[in-house]
């Protein structure tokens, strides 16, 4: 157990898959006591934005190579996005499939968040009531036709209904009016794909979001912002005392554009990875707490939609695979970052605790032993490093990692 006086032996008390104390000393007697020696027993991570895609593509990232994936990188719980399973989350009837298709598949425990598309307000209320903790939207084009984004009056109609049930929206925040068509000619250049979805776009987003959440006091948490712009405008807004939050992911705070080779799809995602001195105005805002949490936003697909191959950044998928690298990078921030050490490994599962006394959450596929969010034993045994178990995608992290994982295990 670390104090303040230094590491010293502990035991955890589990009953009944639930952690019920942290004692100091050696275990009392008991039914089944494991010693672990010194090994090391923590808090696994919570990553509250990934896309699993099952049921309907199955083939792109299924609920049993994701789990195995999390936990591998030491995630315990993972909540599930409305897409791009077949059928999207936006009715009952499409959350009561995913959970069977996950029901015996997961190995550890899985969430869902329910969609805000055009004309389903009148779903919410049944999606809230089987478990959902909130619901996601996006400002422009999702990518896949079954998941529309919402216009100005969507917008509003979901926010009236989500502050009326006292949830949450997500929202991918890039307005549709900053986006640009692409250069002609430049397909394989990741400037030609990054100067179609400019900084502003996201700062008007996010404004437009604060004026939102300022009108209809809804909860609006802004997810995966890669625009450091936009800081100043979340900071004032909680400083008012608005209820909007903000996430980002590991690969805005490890690579910057400069880095992304031409024909390297890999790195494509939506929002964009930008520049250096965004990189580190995005580092002091997770120090500073205008960003609350940092999420994988796992995005997989087979390789043939990364176009690797002719390194057509304009066509390719837009999407990160790095669910199982979580650890890796909770690993490398504390010494990235000192005023982080304090977190480290704790950091999203904290933000979580706070997150989930705030929007309780169903977890469909809650694994013996395991509970919310305890964690795993780390030892020595190493991984192959892979970017999605069952799809094989690549990942711009598999371009940075040097060498391979440590693996956590979950004790179950």
């Amino acid at each position: 157990m670390a104090t303040p006086a230094g590491v010293r032996p502990a035991t955890v008390v589990v009953r009944r898959g639930v952690v019920v104390a942290v004692e100091a000393g050696a275990p009392p007697v008991g039914p089944d006591p494991i010693d672990y020696g010194d090994a090391v027993v923590m808090p696994g991570l919570v990553d509250t934005h990934v896309h699993v895609n099952e049921p309907g593509r199955t083939e792109w990232e299924g609920f049993e190579t994701a789990t195995r994936a999390a936990a591998a990188g030491g995630t315990t719980t993972i909540l599930d996005m409305p897409l791009n399973s077949v059928p999207p989350t936006t009715t009952a009837a499409a959350l009561q499939e995913k959970a069977g298709a996950a029901r015996g598949r997961s190995f550890v425990d899985v969430g869902f968040w329910g969609g805000v598309v055009p004309g389903n307000a009148g779903e919410l209320a049944a999606l809230a009531a089987r478990g959902v903790p909130g619901f996601k939207c996006f400002l422009v084009p999702s990518g896949v036709s079954e998941f529309a984004h919402v216009a100005a009056e969507d917008l509003r109609a979901a926010l009236s209904e989500v502050a009326r049930l006292d949830s949450v929206l997500l929202v991918h925040a890039e307005h549709p009016d900053r986006i640009r068509e692409p250069a002609p000619g430049g397909e394989r250049r990741y400037a030609t794909y990054l100067a179609t979805r400019p900084a502003v776009a996201e700062d008007d987003a996010v404004a437009l979001l604060a004026r939102l959440c300022r009108d209809t006091g809804a909860r609006i948490h802004v997810v995966h912002l890669s625009s450091a712009g936009a800081l100043d405008t979340i900071a004032r807004a909680r400083a008012e005392g608005l209820p909007l939050t903000a996430e980002t992911c590991p690969h805005y705070l490890f690579f910057s554009a400069e880095e992304a080779p031409d024909g390297a799809t890999e790195w494509k995602c939506a929002p964009p990875i930008r520049d250096a001195e965004n990189r580190e105005r995005l580092w002091k805002g997770l120090a500073g707490g205008t960003i609350g949490m940092v999420v994988s936003d796992h995005s997989p697909a087979p390789p043939e939609l990364k176009r690797r191959e002719t390194g057509d950044f304009l066509s390719a998928w837009g999407g990160i695979s790095s669910l199982e690298l979580r650890r890796l990078f909770n690993a490398w921030s504390r010494r990235r970052s000192p005023r982080l050490a304090d977190s480290s490994y704790c950091m999203v599962f904290r933000k979580w605790r706070m997150f989930e006394r705030a929007f309780p959450v169903r977890t469909y596929c809650s694994q013996p032993g395991l509970g919310l969010a305890w964690l795993a034993v780390m030892i020595s045994t190493r991984s192959p490093l892979r970017s999605s178990v069952r799809s094989g995608t690549s990942s711009p992290f598999t371009l940075a990692a040097t060498q391979r994982l440590p693996m956590s295990v979950c004790t179950v």
